[in-house]
């Protein structure tokens, strides 16, 4: 019966259990354990297996943990700050170029500067009182946020984007279907555009009127107007070792040597000092450790998916469920996609999930490389705009929240999910058939 699928059963549990609010990690360990126990498996032997599973993602774990304390580096070389304070001078009063502004540096966060979301704690909050003078709606600060730490990794192979597609075309691999890492960026464009489209309503239709927000006080504006800041050769520093470390990762396609060449230069350069060392491993831990460590589970959970037989069992009905009616699978996938990453928050840990799913279903019906590619590629990304739990929704209330005027889901939830989740699901629908 198709409800005791294993695969089926498990994502039920993900699903439920982040909707719970436990945390991902046990949800799962405990997917991973249904999906074992359903096929007849051993408590320990489903444990083993899934340990083993966890091997398949070392070197995207490491990656996120390096390019986490990157971000950490960058942050503490102050440039982030000389960068609000140019802001603040050429963009006052002037809208529709400042949110394009907020945009483009959140895009620059994940790929070209890859500091994630750390940018935002440090650009943000001191802008709150100009938002409140120019009367901006905050939604559509949040959707330019979200917007930039979610297309550039689906669209732009550097940085976190590199990460994202490489994870990809591994599980891919892994599920039998091969394609190329330079490849993957044409099956994404489609789907890209629709979050470009969107970011272009967000901003000019849905939330173009004046908002008013109270007028506050807040000490870190206070602190950032009273500083003087100037470009340094600390700055300089700075710049090359970025520079550096994103041409190092585009030569070699490793973000672990890249990540590794920025971290060697800024400590040469003395841009942050040796002693600081142990601060850099520990914030730069914090800050991506988590989702590194989802990542890993991930990958063990769809080992077990794929050494008891569920995948192959659910493929098999699934075809002869959908029989060619691809419109119908195509949807379904997404939806799939959709309910699993809203519950775990994590594009990034979505795709070994449902790759080790969709890989077999998609050659069953027909749909080429590309198509597979697209649909799995959007698969992970929907729900990562609009999860209560995802870095790209916490990121933008972290700093839109900072004089307390923002709400998480209402003004960062349910706008990003809008926006960007009907866009990518409608025009990763139609890349499925046009590639």
């Amino acid at each position: 019966m198709l409800l005791l699928n294993g695969v089926i059963l498990s994502v039920l549990v993900i699903v439920i259990l982040s909707l719970l609010r436990l945390n991902v990690i046990f949800g799962l360990i405990a997917a991973s354990i249904t999906a074992g126990l359903v096929a007849g498996v051993s408590l320990t032997d489903t444990i083993q297996m899934m340990v083993q599973g966890m091997s398949g993602q070392l070197e995207t774990a490491l990656s996120y943990i390096l390019l986490g304390m990157f971000a950490v580096m960058i942050a503490k070389s102050d440039i982030t700050s000389l960068l609000v304070k140019k802001l603040l001078v050429v963009l006052r009063g002037k809208r529709g170029i400042l949110l394009m502004s907020i945009a483009t540096a959140a895009c620059l966060s994940q790929n070209a500067v890859p500091v994630h979301i750390a940018f935002i704690p440090i650009l943000i909050p001191p802008l709150l009182t100009l938002f409140t003078k120019m009367q901006i709606d905050r939604r559509a600060v949040a959707c330019a946020l979200t917007f930039g730490l979610q297309a550039p990794y689906i669209m732009i192979p550097a940085g976190f984007g590199l990460i994202y597609h490489q994870i990809v075309v591994s599980e891919m691999g892994k599920a039998g279907m091969t394609i190329a890492v330079t490849d993957f960026p044409k099956a994404m464009l489609i789907p890209g555009i629709g979050m470009i489209v969107g970011l272009l309503v967000a901003l000019f239709i849905s939330y173009r009127k004046s908002r008013i927000y109270q007028e506050t006080s807040m000490e870190v504006e206070n602190q950032e107007e009273k500083r003087v800041l100037r470009f340094t050769k600390r700055h300089a520093f700075t710049l090359v070792a970025i520079l550096i470390a994103l041409t190092v990762q585009l030569l070699t396609k490793s973000l672990i040597i890249g990540s590794l060449s920025g971290i060697v230069c800024l400590f040469a350069f003395r841009v942050v000092p040796w002693n600081f060392g142990d601060e850099v491993v520990q914030r730069g831990v914090a800050m991506m450790g988590f989702i590194a460590f989802v990542i890993l589970l991930a990958s063990g959970y769809a080992t077990v998916l794929k050494e008891t037989g569920s995948v192959q069992q659910l493929v098999e009905t699934g075809v002869a469920f959908f029989g060619q009616n691809r419109l119908l699978a195509s949807i379904v996938m997404l939806l799939i996609g959709l309910l699993i990453t809203m519950g775990i928050g994590s594009s990034f840990g979505t795709v070994p999930i449902i790759a080790a799913i969709f890989v077999p279903l998609c050659a069953g019906l027909g749909f080429s490389v590309l198509a597979t590619a697209a649909l799995i590629g959007t698969a992970g990304a929907l729900g990562d705009a609009g999860s209560p739990a995802s870095d790209s929704t916490l990121g933008p209330t972290s700093g839109l929240n900072a004089d307390g005027q923002h709400h998480h889901i209402w003004d960062t939830c349910v706008p990003t999910f809008l926006h960007y989740n009907i866009p990518l699901f409608l025009f990763g629908l139609l890349a499925s058939f046009l590639i």
